[in-house]
């Protein structure tokens, strides 16, 4: 079973044929998927499931923060089902790719006090921008 499935029988959340089929397509590591991708992944494997089913599930996993919501740029959203692990995103400038990374040290204390501007900073997003191998390479 995988990791999200687990998170979401732990919380209690009624898993009918469709939300099953959604939490399966987000399951991996580095899965950042549009809401496109996932209904076209579910399709496969529940023909009867439908955008509005995959768009409501994905915003409930989204408001219950067990999936993350990731815009990049001017791309469509993206969803990472890696919630509860602190990471940054590494993203292809041209192709969109996206990868997790797990950069050590603290983005919080890197921000001096002098550049706060009176903020109580709670979280910090990094995105790191490139471009992937396979456009490098290109």
């Amino acid at each position: 079973m995988s990791d999200l499935l687990e998170r979401l029988r732990g919380r209690g959340w009624r898993m009918t044929a469709q939300r099953r089929v959604v939490a399966e397509v987000l399951d991996g590591e580095h899965v950042h998927l549009t809401a496109d991708e996932v209904h076209a992944r579910a399709v496969a494997k529940l023909p009867e499931i439908s955008r509005a089913t995959v768009y409501n599930t994905l915003g409930e996993l989204v408001s219950l923060g067990e999936v993350l919501e990731v815009a990049t740029d001017k791309r469509a959203k993206r969803y990472d089902p890696n919630a509860h692990r602190p990471h940054h995103h590494l993203v292809c400038a041209q192709c969109g790719a996206i990868r997790d990374v797990h950069p050590t040290g603290n983005p919080l204390a890197d921000l001096p006090d002098t550049e706060r501007f009176g903020f109580t900073v709670s979280d910090v997003e990094v995105t790191y921008r490139g471009l992937c191998p396979n456009c490098a390479s290109a």
